[in-house]
């Protein structure tokens, strides 16, 4: 099989694939892409690519709804790069605290003598402030934003935090110290600095827009190390005109955000760590080369989970819409060849929902039968068939 890369994706991901016998952006069609920060959006994908894998958490750069009416998964890595991320996170706080940039800057420009002692009578102009007492707002309690918030603890922050999808596994992620907000109001009104770790959607696009930006302190920091497009970039810039807010850190620039003193930017580098970008290329070989071979789906972002053990000879995967009475109609065409099921798992997310199904036979010569089958059935949107290799 071929998979199609952008973005220089991590030796460690694709020596991965190469180990197990697949072609890297060889002549014909792919049956995969692995990509990073590549925008998909104008890129025409090819009809013989059946999974798309970012190896980074975000998937804006991914044409998402287009490949779900076509049954392509689309997988991200999340957590693959959350250290990084939380790392950078932490110091980006400590720029909020301290004017660390500014101070750099000024000393690079004194010439001659003891740099500390030339700018002892502007040392006022930086100070900073401590982070010990002071209270971080939290939003979103994922893989970075749990990070995030449980190392603020260590700094002697008190820490609030605000998830909308929380649930056990995140509250296992969580510090028990950690005040659980109701609402995103409750952190903006209470917070001296609030950092921004969710995903972006169409929901969330200026999350934190003119009226959130009011509720805030005005000497709050507001950072966002989670997407660009989450903060309302021109009303940050007004809240920081208008004195209503202190400072905005964000990995994620636009022409409103320059030569503003109040604002630092950092040039999307949250995940760029030689760590985190192994880890996120090798997750996201291993979850292409699952479904390619498996047909298991783990971490995909438009078709629901699932992650079977692969013991009988064959197995069907069917991506369909999610209607009523698909069961039925695939077990019938199964079933009018004759052939047993083992095995089948069924689950649904939104709109979209999968099939898979275990076989131990399959005569010669039906594979393309059963396949082309199943494919006729109404609102199925696209069959693969799997053999054991083991």
């Amino acid at each position: 099989m071929n998979i199609k890369t952008y973005n220089a994706i991590s030796h460690t991901g694709l020596d991965y694939l190469k180990d197990r016998g697949y072609e890297i952006n060889g002549d014909q069609d792919p049956d995969g892409i692995l990509l990073r920060s590549q925008d998909l959006h104008k890129e025409p994908i090819p009809k013989s690519v059946k999974a798309v894998v970012r190896a980074g958490a975000g998937f804006n750069n991914i044409p998402v709804t287009d490949l779900s009416k076509r049954g392509i998964p689309v997988f991200n890595t999340p957590g693959g790069n959350a250290n990084a991320v939380k790392e950078l996170t932490v110091a980006a706080l400590i720029m909020a605290a301290r004017p660390i940039v500014g101070a750099i800057n000024f000393s690079n420009q004194v010439r001659g003598g003891d740099v500390s002692l030339r700018t002892e009578a502007n040392k006022g102009g930086y100070r900073g402030t401590e982070l010990y007492e002071k209270t971080l707002g939290v939003i979103g309690l994922g893989n970075v934003g749990s990070k995030v918030a449980n190392i603020a603890l260590a700094f002697g922050m008190k820490v609030i935090g605000y998830d909308p999808g929380l649930n056990a596994n995140t509250a296992w992620r969580v510090d028990r110290h950690i005040t659980h907000a109701k609402s995103v109001d409750e952190v903006l009104q209470q917070s001296d600095f609030v950092t921004v770790h969710i995903p972006y959607t169409k929901e969330n696009h200026h999350f934190i827009d003119a009226d959130k930006l009011a509720e805030m302190k005005p000497n709050a920091a507001l950072i966002n190390f989670s997407r660009g497009g989450i903060v309302d970039d021109e009303a940050a810039v007004k809240a920081l005109n208008a004195d209503k807010l202190r400072m905005f850190i964000t990995d994620f620039s636009s022409e409103v955000l320059f030569d503003n003193d109040k604002v630092i930017i950092t040039p999307h580098i949250g995940g760029s760590t030689v760590e985190a970008e192994d880890t996120s290329a090798l997750m996201a070989a291993k979850q292409l080369d699952d479904y390619l071979t498996s047909g298991n789906i783990v971490n995909s972002v438009n078709y629901p989970d699932i992650n079977e053990p692969f013991t009988t000879k064959y197995r069907l995967g069917v991506l369909h819409n999610n209607v009523p009475n698909m069961i039925g109609q695939i077990t019938k065409v199964v079933g009018e060849l004759d052939l047993n099921i083992e095995e089948l798992s069924n689950r649904a997310v939104g709109d979209y929902a999968y099939t898979l199904l275990a076989l131990n036979q399959l005569p010669l010569g039906q594979e393309d039968n059963i396949v082309d089958n199943l494919a006729a059935i109404e609102n199925v949107l696209n069959v693969e068939l799997y053999q054991n290799q083991d």
